[in-house]
């Protein structure tokens, strides 16, 4: 893998790369018309493809936020075409690395020692990079490390690369202005925290400790003496991630095992934890033959506030739908309902959400969800595209939805999309106050 021998720091250089991009993108468009043109069934796969290269390209080289959104994108599957999805899939853990004398030159700043000094061994080459930082290999006392090296200027230039990814994300993707800007509020305060190593190192142990009861689930020991704010060291884990797994052909029980294990991992931080691991993307688990699976990085984490998860899961009771004073209360509270709509605009939007509650709630209104259920993944995928065409969302004087819901979606949305691509069927455990009475009478 090519490796990187700079990054642009400044706000000047970060955003020449940025026109840059926007140069080569509307040169592909230009190319596009004038194809069109001649033909008028060119379709857009080719356009999608060429605009995909040179975003993945232009934000690999930058690092940092900019890359991370084209992480959060690549993750949903309803919002961009496969071209978009299948390229920024590779910022999971496949960005270019930094070179080893920019690796070097990050220990001594912060260590005031090289690698070699304080490791037995450290394999200069990356065994994986991603949008934050890049992982090595290591040895100490016999012992095989993973150390973690946050790139250069991440955490300082993540503000300005927002702003400046928000144009494309606005005019490429089409995406609601008003919506893109509560995102990005919600995308700024995470990637503060996940910049932060020693909060990282923190959390980590916290949560792994929380978590050890679960089954078949695994986690590694971390090494404070061996951290500090850009650089996280922990035990190396041995395991596949998703796609080298699936390869291997494991058996449906060992699929199911997992799968579980995966379900189990978010109901017990969400419900008992009240703060989960917000970054559900197959780069984080490592997975096993056995039927085991190890978790890592614990960056992205969201902290959920009590009324909005009270509000927020009292809607996955589907009994509460049938209340429509209580719903429409609930809806208020989260602000899919505001206080400037008219009566029209609150009865379009109570149906939408709750037609959109039912379809992306209805795994909780089983007691086994068979996730390999392609059709059901269909409707989802289906119903986001008819979403982006409504007029009365993109339109919408303001943007619907508390911004505390925005990495709780994410977070159900890729644990969807991993428990799809294991084609696990699980149990779907929740709290008491969660299971519907109706559906507790059909199931006795």
């Amino acid at each position: 893998m090519k490796e990187q021998n700079s990054i642009p720091t400044s706000k000047v250089a970060r955003a020449t790369q940025f026109v840059k991009t926007g140069v080569k993108i509307g040169g592909n468009y230009l190319k596009h018309n004038v194809k069109k043109i001649i033909d008028p069934t060119t379709p857009k796969e080719e356009l999608h493809q060429d605009n995909a290269e040179d975003i993945y390209e232009s934000l690999s080289e930058l690092k940092g936020s900019a890359l991370k959104v084209t992480q959060m994108l690549s993750m949903d599957k309803g919002l961009l075409p496969r071209a978009y999805r299948e390229k920024f899939a590779m910022s999971q853990y496949s960005a270019p690395p930094l070179s080893g004398p920019l690796v070097v030159k990050t220990f001594k700043k912060h260590f005031k020692k090289s690698p070699s000094e304080l490791f037995d061994t450290f394999e200069m080459s990356a065994s994986n990079a991603a949008s934050i930082g890049q992982v090595h290999k290591a040895e100490l006392n016999g012992k095989p490390l993973a150390v973690k090296i946050q790139y250069p200027g991440v955490s300082e230039s993540i503000g300005a690369d927002l702003k400046m990814v928000k144009p494309i994300a606005v005019a490429m993707f089409g995406l609601n202005e008003k919506d893109v800007d509560r995102y990005m509020g919600e995308v700024h305060a995470r990637l503060l925290e996940e910049t932060n190593y020693v909060l990282e190192l923190e959390r980590s142990v916290e949560i792994s400790k929380a978590c050890a009861h679960i089954p078949n689930v695994f986690f590694p020991k971390y090494y404070p003496e061996l951290s500090c704010d850009k650089i996280l060291t922990m035990d190396w884990l041995e395991g596949l991630h998703m796609k080298e797994f699936l390869a291997t052909n494991p058996s449906q029980e060992i699929r199911n095992q997992i799968g579980q294990a995966l379900w189990d991992f978010y109901d017990f931080q969400i419900h008992n934890l009240r703060q989960v691991h917000a970054d559900p993307h197959p780069g984080n688990f490592l997975m096993r033959e056995d039927g085991t699976m190890g978790i890592i990085d614990f960056g992205c984490i969201k902290v959920i506030p009590e009324l909005f998860y009270d509000n927020y899961f009292a809607l996955i009771n589907f009994d509460t739908l049938e209340d429509e004073a209580k719903m429409n209360e609930i809806f208020k509270t989260l602000e899919f309902i505001v206080a400037s709509d008219s009566a029209e605009e609150s009865s379009f939007f109570s149906k939408l959400f709750k037609e959109m509650i039912y379809l992306l709630g209805r795994p909780f209104g089983e007691e086994t969800f068979d996730f390999a259920d392609d059709s059901y993944f269909e409707q989802v995928y289906l119903y986001a595209e008819k979403l982006q065409k409504l007029d009365e969302l993109r339109n919408s004087k303001v943007a619907r939805g508390s911004q505390h819901g925005l990495y709780i979606n994410r977070t159900y949305f890729g644990l969807y999309s991993l428990l799809n691509e294991l084609r696990a069927e699980v149990s779907i455990t929740k709290p008491d106050w969660l299971k519907s009475q109706k559906l507790k009478g059909e199931f006795a």
